[in-house]
This record gives C-alpha cells, structure tokens and sequence, in this order.
C-alpha cells in the first residue's frame, strides 16, 4: 500500500487522495498515516524552535557546533567534535546525544557525516588528562576539533563554555544546554559521543576484564570492582582513581 510505503515527503499527497476512500481497510491505513503525519508536523517543529541561534548568528558567516563527551569517565579519552551544519539542515530526530539510544546516536551520526560540509574531531588521552586536568584536555581536544575543520568558522555555538587559545580568532557564543538547543552543538555531542564510544568498545577487546563496551570507562560498580580486583589498565585516568 502507498501510504505504508511513501516516505516522508510524499505522505501529504497520498493523504489527499485516499481519504476519500471508504474502504475499511483503506480508512484504517489513513488512520495511521494521518498520526504519522502528525508525529512528523512535531518533529520538524521541535527541530526549528533548535535553530534559534543559527538564525540570528547565519549573517555573520560560517557556523560550527561544538561539544565534547567524557569528562567524567575514568578511563579512556575525552572527545570533542565541531561540525558546520548546511544552511536549513533538517536531520529527523537530531538531539542532544545524552537523549537518545546508543542504535539511534549510530543511526544520526551516519546522517550527520554524509550531510554535514565539514567534520573535525579531537582526543586527548589518559595521560595527558592526568598531566593538565580534565578541563585543560577538554578545551585541548576541542582546539583540535575545530582545527581539523576542512573550513573556517566564522561563529563557534559552543555547548555552555568559551574555549582559550584557538588558533584563530573567531566569535564564540557560549550557549548553556546548547546540545539541545542547538542543531550544531547537538550534530557535535552525537559525533563526540560515538567516536568515543566506538574507541571504548574497541579499548573492551585490549582490556575485555573492565567491561569497557558497557560502561564506556564511568565509574560503574562493575567498572569498580574491577579496577579493585585488576589494578588500573594503560587507558585509566590515574587522577581520578584516588578515591578507589
């Protein structure tokens, strides 16, 4: 049936010409179709109240998002990402990575890398997080997000910090809960959020007695009491096991 198979584009129309149909089995589908539709007219909703700061920063010129993900683990990398978003981009179901399911995350970041104009990713390992503080490696790997750029930005929406020492000089808005404010910072956490999780999950095949595919390096009971039993593993934070 049409209105089971058309995509998201052609639902309107197909709506138009099978609700005059009276056949019971055809009013049900417009039935689900219409609730489809519905859900969509939501989605697209939700997105554009998300591009409040791309429009009133699209004059300056070029926009990035920015965010990172694991500040808080105890073992691994932090990863930052910075990601410049086509003018009215539109990815269905785009969100800050902390709301959605790790298959859905893999799903967007797939879509994020095929639309997005340009991609830059940082890491900062274990060690050096030891050696200058999470904060320091955390502005660290976003200097390098944004220098892995393949474009300048002209505007950085960064997810709620300012970030010292970029090696240009750029506008940067800080935006408090900018991962679910922002289309851009929310394209960033999504990409931050899987490169570190796939790096864990391939960390869990050097060291598979942590559990690191799990929990992805926080600080699980699980993840505990194998740091208890095993000692640390090359990739933990030695700075933040003093309490264990």
């Amino acid at each position: 049936m049409q209105l089971e198979q058309s995509g998201n584009a052609e639902l309107p129309a197909l709506l138009d010409l099978y609700r005059r149909d009276e056949r019971a089995g055809v009013r049900k589908l417009v039935v689900a179709a219409e609730k489809r539709q519905q859900a969509l007219e939501k989605e697209y909703a939700r997105l554009e109240s998300m591009t409040v700061y791309e429009k009133e920063y699209e004059s300056f010129g070029v926009l990035c998002g920015i965010d990172e993900a694991g500040r808080g683990p105890l073992a691994g990398p932090v990863a930052a990402a910075a990601v410049i978003l086509p003018e009215d981009c539109r990815i269905l179901y785009l969100n800050d990575s902390k709301k959605l399911s790790e298959q859905k995350r893999e799903m967007l970041y797939e879509e994020i890398m095929e639309q997005a104009v340009s991609v830059g990713v940082g890491l900062v390992g274990p060690a050096r997080i030891d050696e200058i503080n999470i904060l320091q490696a955390t502005y660290e790997a976003m200097r390098e997000a944004v220098d892995r750029l393949s474009i300048r930005p002209d505007v950085c929406l960064n997810d709620a910090v300012t970030i010292p020492g970029l090696s240009f000089s750029v506008r940067q808005v800080p935006i408090i809960r900018g991962d679910a404010k922002s289309l851009s910072i929310a394209a960033a956490s999504i990409v931050a959020k899987v490169t570190r999780d796939r790096l864990m999950r391939e960390y869990e095949k050097l060291y598979p007695e942590y559990g690191f595919a799990g929990h992805k390096g926080y600080g699980s009971a699980s993840h505990m009491e194998a740091i208890r039993h095993y000692g640390p593993s090359p990739i933990h934070r030695r700075s933040f096991l003093k309490h264990i």
